[in-house]
């Protein structure tokens, strides 16, 4: 029924029209104005309509109309034919004998039921939708991680790229290289026969033309050229160099022009994603804890880079590094070119040392047996934190001489391809200060750094844009922040130890705290380094030992 307040009363109008209510239809429960009664009988000519003054009306159930007698309202149910039916269809032959249901009864049961489900839908279901709805937040969070997925995709398609046009650059430089020499090589041999013949040609001349002389001089005085006519130049036999492809389905591309030779590898998609599924069930453990304790009698320790599953390079205030496994077995030493002791440790993916000698300005690679330095940094600039990115590039921290600058240097060989030192404000991201500044790479390509001097862990993308600073004390820590070295995992945890606190902070990729390790007995620790297995090797300041913890399921 139309309705239209104002301010001193509510005025009911006409179900047909817009004019004041005055006689009420019981029949069909419509509210009429004087003029609209004619046309709703008239409309509805087959049916009874009680009409009576607007104030007398009876609200009751309105049933439709029977489709079979006239002025009859079906007001019953057919059980046995699903079908609504009249007092007069009750007594007729098609629902003879049948069971019929009162259609007021049904209408009030079917009332009941709609009235429990919307308490239902209104005072549970509701509220749990509300509590577990899908924020804006999480909305904007997941299109950020995939723009960065597909900003990664595509720097990752510009490396690939710019190392096959690398390959190809260098081979089609070796081809002119070949061919020049090879070109140079036969017209120099072509001129040599060519100045021969011409002198021979001479020669045959002027020989003739002393046979025809009678005068003796011209024959006395004759040299001979025939042991130099004999020596004809060799034309070189040099060999047209062929090019040698090869290709292993779905894993790797080979390609050789002589000595030189380049190799693509591929890893498959499947094998990715199988990967990336097991990792994925991966979660923390309620509580971490000690598997193996690991004496190494490094005096002061500093640094772990573990290799492998159950071996890691151990460093102190010395020049000696040292390989231990996980029984604390030695299995090696490497004596460091180092003045006092080595800035930083880390190994390759192949699990060879590479170690940071800040006061020569340079880092150093231990390759069978010897030492070979990687990277000399430039003057007034001293490496040292040390990371291998997964492309085999090296990021190296450094500091000038007066510990006035810091900055992060990305190396590929001996070329610097990025430097990381000021924000977009052109402001210095890392503070200065006597203590190193320590790196990592991240599994979305985030660069890690912990900035003892800032008391902060600063994370910036791979274009060298800050994301985020984490500064936070423990739960219960009693200290402020103290970071140290500091690692991801393969699920793009970073976890940082806290020397001053005597624990780990586990955090995920975007900066939020998960997890503190501080049940492990840790007091000092400072090195840290992660296993093939997951498993994390804590170094301890003080003792000199190192605690091999699992935390992750």
């Amino acid at each position: 029924m139309a309705t239209a307040t104002s301010q001193a009363q509510e005025l009911i109008t006409c179900d047909l029209c817009a004019k004041p209510v005055q006689q009420f239809c019981n029949s069909c429960q419509v509210g009429l104005c004087e003029e609209c009664i004619n046309k709703h009988v008239k409309s509805l000519k087959s049916m009874k309509h009680d009409i009576v003054p607007f104030t007398k009306r009876t609200v009751q159930l309105v049933f439709p109309q029977c489709t079979s007698h006239s002025h009859q309202r079906c007001e019953a149910h057919c059980q046995q034919c699903d079908v609504l039916v009249c007092i007069k269809c009750l007594t007729g032959p098609n629902h003879r004998g049948h069971e019929f249901h009162d259609m007021a009864d049904i209408i009030a049961r079917k009332r009941e039921m709609i009235k429990r489900e919307t308490e239902q839908i209104e005072n549970i279901i509701l509220k749990n939708t509300a509590q577990n709805k899908v924020n804006e937040k999480e909305i904007s969070q997941s299109m950020g991680h995939y723009a960065d997925l597909q900003k990664q995709t595509n720097d990752h398609r510009n490396q690939w790229h710019l190392e096959v046009d690398n390959i190809f650059n260098k081979m089609e430089s070796l081809i002119q290289s070949l061919r020049d020499h090879h070109i140079t090589t036969l017209k120099s041999c072509q001129s040599k026969l060519r100045s021969q013949n011409s002198s021979m040609i001479q020669t045959v001349q002027e020989n003739k033309e002393i046979l025809k002389s009678n005068k003796v001089c011209d024959v006395k005085n004759y040299q001979s050229k025939l042991k130099e006519y004999r020596n004809i130049p060799q034309i070189p036999d040099l060999p047209l160099p062929s090019l040698q492809t090869n290709t292993v389905q779905g894993r790797e591309v080979s390609i050789e022009l002589g000595e030189y030779k380049a190799t693509l590898t591929q890893t498959s998609l499947s094998s990715l994603t199988d990967k990336v599924s097991f990792l994925s069930v991966k979660e923390l453990l309620e509580e971490a804890k000690v598997i193996a304790n690991i004496p190494t009698n490094v005096k002061n320790l500093l640094r772990v880079a573990c290799v492998g599953s159950d071996k890691a390079y151990v460093s102190g205030k010395d020049k000696m590094i040292t390989c231990m496994d996980i029984h604390g077995a030695v299995q090696n030493t490497v004596t460091s070119t180092c003045k006092t002791f080595p800035s930083d440790i880390t190994v390759t993916k192949q699990g060879e040392l590479i170690y940071s000698d800040g006061k020569n300005r340079t880092v150093n690679i231990v390759r069978d047996g010897k030492t070979k330095t990687l990277i000399t940094t430039p003057k007034g600039w001293h490496p040292r934190g040390l990371c291998c990115t997964r492309y085999g590039e090296i990021l190296v921290t450094m500091v000038t001489t007066d510990l006035s600058l810091r900055k992060i240097v990305r190396y590929q060989g001996q070329r610097v391809t990025q430097e990381i030192d000021k924000d977009e404000h052109g402001d210095p991201i890392y503070q200065v200060g006597e203590y190193p500044l320590f790196v990592v790479e991240n599994i979305n390509g985030d660069i890690v750094a912990s900035d003892q001097n800032a008391k902060a862990v600063v994370v910036v993308d791979r274009t060298g844009k800050v994301r985020f600073r984490y500064n936070d004390k423990p739960p219960g820590g009693m200290k402020s922040f103290c970071p140290c070295q500091i690692v991801t995992d393969s699920m793009g945890h970073i976890i940082v130890a806290d020397q001053l606190n005597n624990c780990l902070h586990i955090l995920d990729q975007n900066g939020q705290f998960l997890r503190c390790v501080d049940n492990c007995g840790l007091e000092g620790p400072v090195g840290l380094s992660v296993d093939s297995e997951g498993r994390l090797w804590v170094g301890l300041y003080h003792s000199g030992e190192v605690k091999a913890i699992q935390y992750m399921k």
